[in-house]
């Protein structure tokens, strides 16, 4: 992790606070970290908590303690003390031991990479107007809150069109209750969910539903449908396909994410992981495989489904950069090695990201493409 990985990581713990109202301040434009001066604690050291001690109307301390407990759960971050009147003074963790651990938990975790219990006990309660636009939204919420341990209801003002259940939309009560909701008003599509269908099919139409922010109109054209790299969709599929082809090839190759190939010895098993991983091509890649749980909770804390759509078009983006600047296939005569692995660990990482996140906005993530 570089100063300025630090200091985004830090920004991000600053937001994080502010959107959570454990911290009722304005989120500084950016954050600065520095060496550790001699004879004080850690690799970098930040006075951030004592700039938010006044706007925020608490000791610079707690600032401080608020702040520490969300840094110190980033990946890269080893540990965080607070030193002073309120330093937070940071000791990083090898930056092979934490993307090992990001890649890890995506293996371990599966299209479940991002979920948790953030929001468990929270109770939602949704209401929107029988439009398409506005019921896909309100789905695709429902199943990002679910992920993060939420409960929620959705109603829809009149009874749902029958086409909605095409677009994998479900409605828990119709009408108005009494109980005060929180509406889903997004600027509506201008077309119904049968038209929709027809012209661009479900995947296509959830996604143009769902990748303009809300109070932006939903782009709803024939692009939707371009198989090349203009169409943001095509090429998150792309990307998740080709994920998938490349573990296919490994194995046809004799070789996995895992196992060590043909006995090489264990130095040069490091050495070789090491040079491909942290290549300059690899980090955006695994900088974005490891804010996925972040986006996911944003997504669901803002109801904000575009946010995920997003994300998902980074890592689309960065998994081809990497992919034509780390090969994680051998070529011709070469034998598969130890970065030849690591490669493909990262690989097949972006293309379960890029599914589990399709999966929560209820687009179907083909094998093949």
């Amino acid at each position: 992790m570089t100063p300025a990985d630090l200091s985004r990581t830090v920004l991000h713990a600053v937001r994080r606070a502010v959107d959570e109202d454990a911290l009722r301040a304005p989120v500084p434009a950016r954050v600065r970290v520095e060496r550790t001066r001699p004879g004080g604690s850690g690799d970098y050291a930040c006075a951030v908590a004592l700039q938010l001690a006044g706007p925020a109307a608490l000791p610079a301390l707690e600032v401080a303690r608020i702040l520490r407990e969300r840094v110190a759960a980033e990946p890269g971050v080893g540990r965080v003390e607070i030193t002073g009147p309120g330093f937070l003074s940071f000791t990083l963790d090898a930056p092979a031991e934490s993307d090992r651990a990001v890649l890890a938990a995506v293996r371990e975790q599966g299209l479940a990479y991002g979920h948790g219990d953030a929001l468990r006990d929270g109770i939602h309660q949704f209401h929107h107007a029988r439009e398409v636009r506005a019921a896909v939204t309100a789905q695709a919420v429902r199943r990002l809150l679910v992920a993060q341990g939420a409960r929620i209801r959705v109603s829809c003002a009149e009874p749902s069109d029958p086409d909605w259940a095409r677009l994998g939309v479900t409605v828990d009560a119709h009408g108005t209750p009494p109980t005060p909701l929180a509406e889903i008003r997004p600027v509506p599509a201008g077309a119904t969910a049968g038209e929709l269908l027809e012209r661009l099919g479900p995947d296509a139409a959830r996604w143009g539903l769902l990748r303009a922010a809300g109070h932006d109109r939903a782009a709803l054209g024939p692009e939707l449908l371009v198989q090349g790299e203009v169409n943001p969709l095509f090429r998150v599929r792309y990307a998740h396909a080709r994920a998938r082809a490349l573990t296919r090839g490994a194995t046809a190759l004799g070789f996995t994410a895992e196992a060590a190939p043909y006995g090489e010895s264990p130095a040069a098993q490091a050495a070789n992981a090491a040079t491909a991983a942290y290549d300059p091509a690899a980090r955006p890649l695994l900088d974005l495989i490891a804010d996925h749980p972040g986006v996911l909770l944003a997504g669901a804390r803002h109801r904000a489904p575009d946010r995920v759509a997003r994300q998902l078009e980074a890592v689309a983006h960065a998994f081809f950069d990497f992919h034509d600047s780390c090969p994680p296939l051998p070529a011709g005569d070469e034998k598969p090695s130890a970065a030849h692995r690591a490669r493909l660990a990262i690989a097949e990482a972006a293309g379960t990201v890029l599914a589990g996140g399709l999966s929560l906005l209820g687009i179907r993530a083909p094998e093949h493409l």
